[in-house]
């Protein structure tokens, strides 16, 4: 005969304390309210029991799932896992949980993911497929749903978001390159539709423009996506354009491992010929050949502080992501990791 299961009601006739005590020690948010002898009497005779609580009916009672949807662009990319993984941890101690998704870049398809997370009652939303002016941003406001933006950030400042502090890194690369002696320095553009990509070509220009180098002197290369096939390209048109080019600094690592492939393709050496510099220093960038020269993001910290931001918008009971109504963007600091990518120039 199967057992009967365990309910919050049962568990705290067995415990002899009331039933909102025992609700306040299975719920994390509220377990600091009971005393810790109590509540670690609750917790031992709940696994003794196997006493979970139901999350249906709390959702029901409360109108909170404790879940929150993170929308990645992009799966596969390397740069996304530990922006995830510092999500996850974050939302764990207070409760959270992540339900991942990825959606892709077609607005189509991001909109439909949004609507059946909504559905399913998510508590908020972690977006890394933001676009510079995006209707899905805009769709999630009138939603009223509880938004943060994290890796990428839009325009119009509607939401809090957690970023890489883009001019910083540009600044970086672009000095170590010139401190080795390079003065014919191709930057390959990422997408401008994105933050990142605008972002980082205006570090670029800034940072050579603090030099003296006019900006009708500055090499620039648009690339179609952030991937190592649009690097491949990218890198082979820039060498035809720029031929007297020294060093290639790459809007991120997927365009640097093009440009990888592109200069085996050319019978150029990376750094004798041409220094490659990258930028994220996604997972195992430092184990190519040769390792590559990159800015480091602090993905898993980026994670962290998105989960962070959108808790405090929870606990904002009533607040509303108006433009310029309390809003955050939070950017992180980048560190230049000098690996064997880049040199001194070749003599031209």
């Amino acid at each position: 005969m199967q057992q009967k299961k365990m309910t919050l009601k049962g568990l705290a006739a067995i415990l002899g304390v009331h039933t909102s005590t025992v609700g306040r020690v299975m719920d994390p948010e509220t377990r600091h309210m009971v005393g810790e002898e109590v509540a670690q009497r609750v917790l031992k005779e709940a696994a003794r029991h196997g006493y979970r609580p139901n999350k249906m009916a709390a959702a029901l009672r409360t109108r909170r799932s404790n879940i929150v949807g993170v929308i990645l662009p992009d799966i596969t990319n390397p740069v996304f896992p530990p922006i995830v993984l510092g999500i996850e941890d974050e939302l764990r101690k207070h409760g959270y949980v992540a339900l991942v998704t990825n959606a892709g870049e077609d607005p189509e398809q991001q909109r439909f993911v949004v609507d059946q997370l909504l559905a399913r009652q998510v508590d908020a939303l972690i977006l890394a497929t933001a676009t510079r002016d995006d209707p899905i941003v805009t769709h999630c406001l009138e939603a009223g749903v509880a938004l943060v933006t994290v890796n990428r950030s839009e325009d119009r400042g509607r939401v809090s978001s957690v970023v890489n502090d883009e001019y910083a890194g540009m600044r970086l690369a672009v000095e170590h390159l010139l401190a080795l002696g390079h003065r014919h320095i191709v930057h390959l553009v990422g997408p401008q539709t994105l933050s990142t990509g605008h972002l980082r070509r205006e570090g670029y220009e800034l940072a050579l423009a603090a030099h003296g180098v006019a900006r009708e002197d500055m090499w620039l290369f648009d690339c179609s996506a952030y991937t190592r096939e649009a690097g491949r390209a990218g890198c082979l048109g820039a060498l035809a354009r720029y031929p007297q080019a020294t060093a290639i600094l790459a809007g991120n690592d997927l365009l640097a491992l093009g440009c990888y492939d592109a200069l085996r393709e050319r019978g150029l050496r990376c750094p004798e010929d041409v220094s490659v510099v990258g930028h994220n220093d996604m997972p195992f960038v430092d184990m190519v050949n040769p390792p590559l020269t990159t800015i480091r993001i602090g993905h898993h910290a980026m994670g962290v502080q998105a989960a962070q931001l959108v808790l405090r918008r929870l606990r904002a009971e009533g607040a509303e992501g108006g433009a310029g109504d309390g809003q955050m963007e939070i950017r992180l600091k980048p560190e230049l990791m000098v690996r064997n990518s880049t040199t001194v120039p070749r003599k031209t």
